[in-house]
């Protein structure tokens, strides 16, 4: 495979340097993105394959942002994954510390997830050698320091879900336990974004998995006396019956979210003998545990993914929203209406926007799994009071929940820009405005390589706010 160099890193991290006083400033982590597939180490956090894991656990794409340059420069050894903030859980190190996905074969693809794209100089892969201590904390000495995969990002804004997978080649002497490290470097701040992957390589170098994970059973939340919860198995896309289990919540404690979890594996092994739930320990037995459990099928089962279905009475369904927001401004007549549904069962929702004689002016249906999902609505409409109304099903398109929230559509009068800080704080590019209403002003972001600053922000960590915080001219010029 034809290596791609990246190039121009000296020249930025020397710029970088030559910033007085930024090595002072405090680091703000923003959200940016994690490899989807195979799952990084931070990634599993969030699933709760891997627990333990801190903050990561909440915000896997916020996790590994470093000063770029590795091997030359970079994160300090033993703090390459997580450095030595919040994240710094993920840089514990042990043969049995993080779950391990089975690789068959020394061809992969990487597949990243963007919460936030950046202009993007290229990725790079890396992988530890054959003589690695799974038991120490992984240094440049961990790591063969030449990528075995490359890419160039040619200063395009990497983004979902447009880019492509990275389709590599593992060196074919590796088998076993091994640390897979990628690497995001960014084009317009000094950072990078570090991802361990922790694999197992079964081919060429040992024997085929006789388990492989096919899925995970993830208790986000409890359930209530009398519910039942489905672990579907499917094959080839198809639902198979024989390889699928229930359950049902006979009292109170098995509706606790741990315990559910652990009587959902206990049944799939009772039951089956090509498939096992549980977590596998050192010496590779499995075992259901209370919590997350991991789903391993042999492959003679077929069997290539489960879903989960849960039924309960309609009477105990909710339907939450967060953060819609008091005013949505219109562009050329046109609005988005962000904001998220949070529900406890497998509800469709409809968002209906109407504006003030009842016309709807915008919609968006979405299948909200028990669980947390984002709305855009887009709508087309004029200035004045709107109706957001809300409208949750169930899978006989029974309506069980409606909700009706009040919003106003404004257009913005006396300047030319895009936003008002803080709105979309996060995705600021070079060349953006935004009007600061502590001051009245309006600014604009800086070229790159100052444009990273601009999204350097929280509330409480304010150094780079335009016109007010007390670094804001490294980040911003006043228009």
């Amino acid at each position: 495979m034809k290596q791609v160099v990246l190039r121009n890193r000296l020249l930025a991290s020397s710029i970088y340097a030559a910033i007085a006083g930024t090595a002072l400033l405090p680091q703000v982590v923003n959200a940016h993105g994690y490899i989807q597939d195979p799952p990084s180490r931070d990634f599993n956090c969030q699933l709760l394959v891997n627990l333990n894991c801190g903050q990561a656990q909440y915000e896997p794409q916020s996790a590994g942002e470093l000063l770029e340059g590795f091997p030359a420069s970079g994160p300090v050894d033993g703090t390459i994954i997580g450095g030595d903030g919040m994240f710094s859980a993920l840089n514990e190190q042990a043969a049995n510390r993080w779950h391990l996905m089975q690789l068959d074969k020394h061809e992969i693809e990487f597949k990243w997830h963007y919460i936030v794209g950046h202009v993007t100089r290229g990725w790079e892969y890396f992988i530890t050698k054959n003589d690695w201590n799974p038991n120490a904390p992984l240094t440049r000495a961990s790591f063969d320091l030449t990528p075995f995969c490359s890419f160039d990002g040619q200063n395009k804004e990497a983004h979902d879900p447009s880019q492509p997978k990275h389709t590599c080649a593992i060196p074919s002497d590796r088998s076993g336990h091994h640390v897979i490290l990628g690497v995001w470097t960014v084009g317009d701040t000094d950072k990078a974004f570090y991802k361990a992957i922790d694999v197992d390589i079964k081919v060429d170098g040992g024997p085929a998995p006789e388990w492989r994970q096919v899925s995970s059973i993830n208790p986000h939340r409890n359930l209530k006396l009398g519910d039942k919860v489905t672990a579907r198995a499917f094959i080839g896309g198809a639902e198979s019956a024989e390889y699928s289990a229930s359950i049902s919540i006979d009292n109170i404690q098995d509706g606790i979210a741990e315990n559910w979890s652990y009587k959902l594996a206990n049944k799939i092994n009772a039951t089956q003998t090509l498939i096992s739930a549980g977590r596998k320990d050192a010496e590779g037995n499995i075992a259901p545990q209370r919590g997350p459990n991991i789903i391993y099928a042999k492959q003679e089962s077929g069997v290539s993914n489960y879903e989960f279905a849960f039924e309960g009475s309609p009477e105990d369904a909710y339907m939450h929203q967060h953060g819609l927001k008091p005013e949505y401004v219109l562009k050329d007549g046109e609005a988005t209406v962000d904001f998220s549904v949070m529900t406890n069962r497998d509800l469709k929702v409809r968002a209906t926007l109407f504006d003030a004689n009842n016309k709807q002016v915008g919609f968006q249906a979405l299948d909200v799994n028990s669980a947390t999902v984002p709305f855009a609505l887009k709508a087309t409409s004029g200035e004045g009071k709107h109706v957001l109304k809300l409208v949750g099903r169930n899978k006989d398109d029974k309506v069980l929940l409606q909700q009706e929230h009040e919003l106003e559509l404004i257009v913005r009068e006396g300047g030319d820009y895009q936003y008002t800080f803080p709105e979309s704080v996060g995705s600021y590019q070079a060349g953006d405005k935004v009007f600061q209403p502590k001051t009245g002003e309006i600014y604009e972001c800086k070229p790159f390589p100052y444009s990273g600053y601009c999204n350097q922000w929280s509330p409480s960590a304010t150094q780079f706010e335009p016109g007010t915080g007390s670094n804001w001219t490294m980040a911003w010029d006043l228009r």
